[in-house]
């Protein structure tokens, strides 16, 4: 049996903030601001892994008023739903991302996001997809005001 799940996450870039995305931090005048260390990338994960298990999402599980998630590690968070899908039976078989963030330019770092959210999913990094996008000048991240990050994953039984 396989189960899909979808993840959405958007942040606020501000300066003085690290930005960190896929658990790879990247050289950045701004950063995302959040409760956690903000990467939107393995916060949308995250939360596709909670939405395939029919578990809630990530604010039911690490909520932002919980002093423990202050400056938390995400990657540690998206550990801690993986071991939450295995407990139920699952795996990740695979999972699709896509990053929207004008400036800088991750596709330096793409490959690294891959391999550390690999190694936390416990897949190999030719299983998870990260893409880089722009907002073309448009909306919030076009305007260099946020980051967005989106994915798809796919769990199937252990």
């Amino acid at each position: 049996m396989f189960r899909i799940g979808i993840g959405h996450d958007t942040h606020r870039l501000a300066e003085g903030r690290p930005l960190i995305l896929g658990g790879v931090e990247i050289e950045s005048e701004r950063g995302a601001e959040g409760h956690s260390d903000a990467d939107a990338l393995a916060h949308a994960i995250t939360d596709a892994i909670l939405g395939a298990l029919c578990e809630g999402d990530i604010g039911v599980h690490f909520p932002d008023r919980d002093p423990r998630w202050k400056d938390a590690d995400s990657l540690q968070l998206l550990a801690r739903v993986v071991w939450l899908a295995s407990q139920s039976g699952y795996r990740v078989i695979n999972v699709d991302a896509n990053v929207s963030l004008e400036r800088p330019r991750l596709r330096p770092h793409i490959q690294e996001m891959r391999e550390r959210l690999a190694h936390v999913l416990s897949v190999e990094a030719n299983c998870v997809s990260v893409k880089a996008k722009t907002g073309e000048g448009l909306d919030a991240v076009g305007e260099g005001r946020a980051v967005v990050a989106q994915a798809v994953v796919l769990l199937g039984r252990a």
